[in-house]
């Protein structure tokens, strides 16, 4: 019988060193392809930075729900960010293909 005095705390440690996994960083983008936003939830931090980035080849716009934020129509590659500074949740769609809908909550 092999004895191994630490084995139980391996999970444990494993917990411990993962890190949060819940919150995207400050560099998170959301693109544009296929006509939908991808991904079409994403949790952030208060303070951080989104990027949306369209790879369609068709322009699209990134329109908050409450008015908070607006870009201009982004060509394919082209990229819009916004700074999320309070908590909440932030419905957006594109304004030209309405069909298009996603959320970013703020923490």
């Amino acid at each position: 019988m092999t004895l191994r005095p630490f084995a139980h705390l391996l999970p444990l440690v494993a917990l411990l060193t993962a890190g949060p996994p819940a919150f995207a960083d400050n560099g998170n983008t959301i693109v544009m392809k296929n006509f939908d936003f991808s991904p079409i939830a994403v949790t952030v931090r208060a303070g951080a930075a989104v990027t949306w980035k369209n790879l369609d080849g068709e322009p699209h716009t990134v329109v908050s729900a409450n008015g908070l934020f607006r870009s201009a129509a982004l060509d394919q590659n082209d990229t819009f960010t916004f700074k999320f500074s309070k908590p909440g949740t932030y419905k957006y769609i594109c304004s030209i293909h309405p069909k298009m809908m996603a959320t970013v909550t703020v923490k």
